[in-house]
């Protein structure tokens, strides 16, 4: 076994120092290659798109890192959005849908990108290594080949006496050269040109899947981007009829207004106290009730303590439970379910 060991070393030294010799005897022009032009013209066209291919997975792959990120980044982004988004504003609801439908929308193409362009363009690049291996020993085999022929063409110039053992077994040695060279020769002529072709389908089917995931996702967010758009033009409307001022002042400058009335107000009713019961029958009330009021405008309330009501809605007013907390344009009231609160007077008229 030791001695078999040995034998094999033995040979792949001898082996390794004939190609160095060969090769260097090719590079100084004292012996002859054998060319094959076609070969050269399939390698340089394997050298180009083996390039082309390590240079789209290698952009692709930092595209999807990129992606990754800025999907994480959008995530905080509308947590950051929704915690300062009041919740009593207007669309506070459908915003956080919105912003989850965001969210959903970034993994699905994250995951796209992954599955459809990313592993198959992987599986497209890892065919390029095996094939450069098989390049690489069909040169090897060449220079042998070259290298016996060499050989055997000096055993032939060069013995004086010929020894037709030497050259039965350098012939024989030639021969094997060459047809291990041409198995692989014929391999790699069938394998590269179909290689190269294949580029155009791969690209194609590539890039459709990227384009179509791409467009699904910019298509998608740009409805829900537009619809994010209005819920904050909604937002901004309601703000500019006063809907969400600080209403409960004690100054007699900021009173109450009714929300989509403003200009529509009674004079009247603004110079004299909005809290005064003036034209309202006290007749036939319940016990702790002052009058009534009809609503004439719908109020949501802001805070626990208001009283929320649609318009139409009649309201009885009543005493404070402490006087202090009265405040200027305020009333205290009970509607007929019991719900108790505060109301902002300019909102009903007396009945």
């Amino acid at each position: 076994m030791a001695e078999s060991r040995g034998s094999l070393l033995a040979k792949s030294v001898q082996k390794h120092a004939g190609r160095a010799k060969e090769k260097l005897l090719q590079n100084l022009g004292k012996v002859d290659r054998t060319a094959d032009e076609i070969f050269d013209e399939h390698l340089e066209n394997f050298t180009r798109q083996q390039n082309a291919a390590n240079r789209l997975q290698k952009e692709f792959s930092n595209y999807i890192r990129c992606i990754r990120a800025t999907q994480a980044a959008s995530k905080t982004l509308f947590e950051a959005i929704g915690e300062t988004y009041e919740s009593q504003w207007t669309g506070h609801d459908q915003l956080y849908i919105q912003t989850q439908q965001i969210d959903i929308l970034w993994q699905d193409f994250s995951h796209k990108l992954a599955d459809q362009v990313l592993l198959p363009l992987n599986t497209y690049q890892s065919q390029f290594p095996e094939m450069r291996k098989k390049i690489d020993k069909r040169g090897r085999k060449l220079i042998d080949y070259d290298n016996q022929r060499h050989s055997f063409q000096a055993l032939q110039t060069n013995m004086k006496k010929r020894d037709d053992v030497k050259i039965a077994k350098g012939r024989e040695q030639l021969e094997e050269a060459k047809r291990t060279y041409e198995i692989l020769n014929s391999e790699l002529h069938d394998e590269l040109p179909a290689l190269y072709d294949s580029r155009v389908l791969f690209l194609v089917t590539n890039l459709q899947s990227l384009f179509n995931a791409e467009d699904t996702f910019h298509s998608e967010s740009a409805k829900i981007f537009s619809d994010l758009e209005s819920i904050v033009d909604k937002l901004a409307t309601d703000s500019q009829r006063g809907s969400y001022n600080v209403k409960k002042t004690n100054g007699t400058n900021s009173l109450p207004r009714p929300k989509n009335a403003l200009l529509k107000e009674s004079p009247e009713l603004i110079v004299n106290n909005v809290q005064s019961k003036r034209g309202a029958s006290t007749e036939h009330l319940p016990p702790g009730v002052l009058y009534r009021v009809k609503a004439t405008y719908k109020y949501t309330r802001e805070d626990v303590d208001e009283l929320s009501f649609e318009v139409g809605e009649i309201i009885s007013v009543i005493e404070y439970d402490d006087p202090d907390e009265q405040e200027e344009g305020w009333l205290m009231g009970v509607k007929d379910n019991g719900d108790k609160g505060m109301f902002p007077a300019n909102f009903t008229r007396p009945l």
